[in-house]
């Protein structure tokens, strides 16, 4: 990128004085305004303000690079600005950062995530050089400074193999883009000037870059953490003398950082003998599947928490509008509740927030099971393809009746966009200079459109068709005994825990309820039967079969779904569904088929559409609906406990890991 073309003379300020940061800004902006680079000075100027207010552009070494994005720019441009007193107001990095030397970048809004990006970049990547600093600092006159903006000289790189020491080094930084970069390059800078081997592993926006392998972390004599965040895979360099600072502390003492790291005794705890290369590929279909495997279970962990969250909110509501307000639980849901103000106004929101929480379930979960294959450049397309499975597409484009994939859904639509995400990620090849276009601007880019159109032809067409033909065929099961009627309510209730299948055949019974024609009692206890058996399953395993047979995540599910079971929200049952859905799918849908028949059969009858515990004393012959609801729990219990047990030793006999 030619930085001279990006800047005029009259968009130069050389040995300039200012009073005030925000009289430099506004002198730079003014400069930009004259030159119709931008629509408005004032308007464009708070646009750099409140950029300035959300973290600091200050650098280091006398450097700053304020920015605005904004559809007032016309076009991307580069006020530039060196000062005869330093500026001490500007915050900065570095504290002890005095700004004499300032680019403020105008982007278009539309170029947001490309221009602004390799601006950026490409900047902080010259301006780390000191030779390139002297240059625009000596310069006399603004050509002279326009024509040094474009002046790089090649670094001559000492020779890997004559280094004395090898010191490896992982930069990382909360956006991924410029500190990550900048880092590594004050680090690989610093080695040269000392001699030392610098090879620098960026975890970045692009996920992982320059990878240290195995061999290479045999043979270092030290590793630098200059990070922010958590450091990926940090058990890799065991016993390697390290040192961790602040992403940002190599821009100004890189040399001091890597010596520090050469003579230090402490080390980094773990073991790495069972720790091997992740960057090539698993061959093999078992390898394959065993890395979606783990996608999903990244997935299901990073949608726990929500579930608990969810299933607190509406038990908090709920419980307490019945027993604590002495309030009909029907009358929750009255929209006149939300003028009433006091604790009815508090709770009646309460109850709503739940809710909403659980329409982000599987947003989160495809988004983790992408984040898990991909790393970073996942995040976005898993998310909003789980936005997808969840159905929200149809509430916001005002589509009545859509229904939406659900799990299955979310399940495609997340390990679609990971695989994508880290194919593309691995292929598109750009220069340095271009190179955060890739995380910030294409891939994402690629990806989301991709998630809209698999959605659009080939998830939502398949399951919609799939959930109005057993639509259809429960209908046309009306007629049957009563019994068989009972079984494929059931089994359709249970079938995907309050996803289309779910409503689907809630659509039919209580269609057929309110017509008189056959009773509510197998469809209101498919719903609890499911969330109550596989909480129950958590919290007796260890009882029955001497040990744990779910993990710590599943065990913290287990718990919210026994309580969620009791408020009629089979949803709590969802972790145990997508992280086994072989297993869990059909024990659920013949647990409820066990539990709804027992009841029907010994002349259980619910007509009204409460299956939550405040609907128990409506249920006609209470005691054979608590007989078929304690038959279906005991069954979906037992049947997961065993069965796990079984696969878990068999596991063991093959010497695998269990969780």
């Amino acid at each position: 990128m030619e930085l001279r073309q990006m800047t005029n003379d009259r968009l130069l300020f050389l040995d300039a004085t200012f009073a005030s940061k925000e009289e430099a800004i506004d002198q730079l902006v003014g400069a930009l305004y004259e030159q119709n680079i931008v629509s408005s000075k004032e308007g464009f100027k708070q646009v750099v303000l409140e950029r300035e207010a959300h973290s600091a552009t200050g650098l280091e070494a006398g450097l700053a690079i304020p920015h605005g994005k904004s559809t007032l720019v016309k076009e991307a441009k580069v006020a530039i600005a060196r000062l005869q007193t330093p500026l001490t107001d500007w915050e900065s990095i570095d504290p002890e950062n005095r700004v004499d030397l300032i680019f403020l970048l105008a982007i278009p809004e539309a170029e947001a995530g490309s221009t602004h990006l390799t601006l950026l970049a490409e900047l902080s990547t010259r301006l780390m050089k000191p030779t390139y600093r002297e240059g625009l600092y000596a310069a006399k006159t603004n050509e002279e400074f326009l024509q040094n903006l474009d002046r790089l000289e090649q670094t001559i790189q000492s020779s890997p193999e004559a280094a004395e020491k090898t010191v490896l080094a992982v930069t990382a930084c909360a956006a991924g883009i410029a500190h990550t970069y900048m880092a590594a390059e004050a680090l690989e800078q610093a080695g040269r000037e000392l001699g030392i081997r610098v090879l620098v592993e960026k975890q970045g926006a692009n996920g992982i870059e320059d990878r240290h392998m195995k061999e290479i972390i045999q043979e270092a004599d030290a590793v630098v953490f200059a990070v922010d965040t958590k450091v990926k895979d940090q058990e890799r360099y065991a016993g390697l003398p390290y040192v961790q600072t602040r992403v940002a502390d190599p821009l100004r003492r890189a040399k001091e950082l890597l010596l520090e790291a050469t003579s230090t005794t402490q080390k980094v705890a773990g073991d790495a003998s069972d720790v091997t290369d992740e960057a090539p590929k698993k061959k093999g279909v078992k390898g394959f599947f065993g890395e979606m495997a783990q996608a999903v279970m990244t997935g299901i962990s990073y949608m726990i928490p929500l579930l608990v969250a969810a299933g607190l909110m509406l038990g908090i509501a709920k419980l307490t509008w019945m027993y604590g307000l002495g309030l009909d639980i029907a009358d929750l849901a009255n929209p006149d509740n939300g003028t009433a103000g006091g604790a009815i106004q508090f709770f009646y929101f309460l109850d709503l927030f739940g809710g909403m929480i659980f329409k982000f379930l599987y947003a989160i979960f495809a988004m983790f099971v992408a984040y898990a294959i991909a790393d970073r450049v996942g995040l976005v397309p898993g998310f909003l393809g789980g936005l997808f499975a969840n159905g929200l597409h149809y509430t916001f484009w005002g589509i009545e009746g859509g229904i939406p994939s659900g799990f299955l859904g979310a399940l495609v639509l997340g390990l679609s966009a990971g695989y994508l995400a880290r194919f593309l990620n691995q292929k598109i090849k750009l220069s340095p200079n271009f190179q955060a276009m890739k995380p910030m601007f294409l891939i994402p880019g690629i990806t989301v459109l991709a998630v809209f159109i698999l959605n659009q032809y080939v998830v939502d067409p398949i399951f919609g068709q799939l959930n109005a033909s057993m639509a259809a065929f429960i209908t046309s099961m009306t007629g049957a005994g009563e019994l068989t009627l009972s079984a494929i309510i059931a089994a359709a209730t249970a079938f995907d825990l309050g996803g289309p299948v779910n409503k689907a055949a809630g659509a039919i019974a209580i269609g057929m309820a309110a017509d008189e024609i056959f009773p509510l009692t197998p469809r209101v206890l498919a719903i609890v039967i499911p969330p109550m058996g596989l909480g129950l399953a958590t919290i007796i395993d260890r009882f029955v079969v001497g040990r744990r047979v779910f993990d710590a995540n599943l065990r913290v599910a287990g718990n919210t779904a026994f309580l969620l079971g009791f408020l009629a929200i089979s949803e709590g049952a969802i972790p145990f569904m997508l992280r086994n859905p072989l297993i869990t799918i059909p024990i659920n849908i013949i647990g409820a088929i066990i539990g709804a028949c027992t009841a029907v059969y010994l002349g259980a009858i619910q007509w009204y559409p409460l299956p939550a515990v405040w609907g128990w004393p409506l249920v006609e012959n209470f005691w054979a609906y608590f007989i078929g609801l304690a038959s279906g729990v005991l069954f979906i219990a037992f049947a997961n406990i065993f069965i796990r047990y079984a696969f878990i030793k068999r596991r063991e006999r093959r010497g695998e890991e269990i969780f």
